[in-house]
């Protein structure tokens, strides 16, 4: 039977060695980090995760600094807030959560993070330091993958690994990763034609195509490692609302380790978002 790659309690872990460095940083240098949460609208989904995110940064023992704009916030006070919170001395990660309106530019706003709070990894800079390997904050889930993946694999070197996914978020800095760490990689996406023969030849599935149960048993070889990072939301035949993953989990007992949805890479996301702000704040104390 696969082994359920338990992302909780790896989170804990991550989160209690963060909880230490933001605690020697204060004792230190006198440094407690900081962490921006800005919220534009009244999204239900993003006003859980930032909830959640809030309520592990305390934990973690760090300073947050929450901003909570109306959905009609025009894009000019946007920006004036992260220019503030980039000068601002006790901030040291700003996180813009997405969506944002669809009058707001995304691109824009994120741009207008300063590189070393980016603590998403999505600015240009560090988009550039990951795919060149020259260091940079590195975006959360796919960071929190690859910690999953390390659980239960020691040397990733020659190591075939399937990519189903090309988003910016995930896909693409996901495989970058795991070329760094020796793999062999392929960076494929629902239009991939032959996708199930390509997957068949990984022995790392990482799916991240936002379809639920895309990757079937018989896609997956004996021995393989799948991530899971798919959270969709679906309806069963009763009407009752649940979250599955990208991967039909079910009759997945041939394959070496598996992370559940949820319980796997949704966790690792928000301890490696903590472990990024703290970072941070050691690169600006250095």
């Amino acid at each position: 039977m696969a082994a359920l790659i338990d992302g909780k309690a790896l989170a804990a872990t991550v989160t209690r060695e963060t909880a230490a460095r933001a605690a020697q940083l204060a004792s230190e240098r006198g440094i407690v980090p900081g962490i921006a949460v800005i919220l534009v609208g009244e999204d239900p989904a993003s006003n859980i995760y930032v909830e959640r995110k809030l309520r592990e940064a305390k934990k973690a023992g760090l300073r947050s600094f929450e901003h909570r704009l109306p959905a009609e916030t025009d894009q000019a006070v946007l920006l004036d807030l992260i220019a503030a919170c980039n000068a601002d001395e006790r901030v040291h990660g700003i996180l813009v959560q997405l969506p944002l309106p669809p009058h707001i530019d995304a691109t824009r706003v994120l741009d207008a993070i300063d590189p070393a709070k980016d603590v998403d990894g999505f600015h240009p800079v560090n988009v550039g330091r990951l795919s060149t390997g020259t260091g940079g904050l590195v975006p959360c889930t796919p960071l929190g993958c690859m910690q999953l993946l390390e659980t239960v694999i020691d040397d990733f070197r020659g190591l075939k690994a399937v990519v189903i996914g090309k988003s910016n978020i995930v896909g693409k800095p996901v495989a970058l990763l795991l070329l760094e760490s020796g793999c062999t990689v392929t960076v494929t996406h629902i239009l991939t034609r032959g996708l199930p023969d390509i997957v068949r030849t990984a022995d790392i599935v990482v799916a991240a195509a936002g379809s639920p149960g895309l990757v079937q048993p018989d896609w997956v070889k004996p021995g393989a490692v799948v991530i899971d990072v798919g959270i969709n939301r679906i309806h069963d035949p009763d009407g009752r609302p649940r979250i599955v993953g990208d991967v039909a989990q079910d009759g997945m007992d041939h394959a070496k380790a598996i992370t559940p949805v949820p319980g796997g890479v949704g966790p690792m996301t928000i301890a490696c978002l903590l472990s990024n702000t703290v970072r941070a704040a050691e690169r600006h104390a250095a």
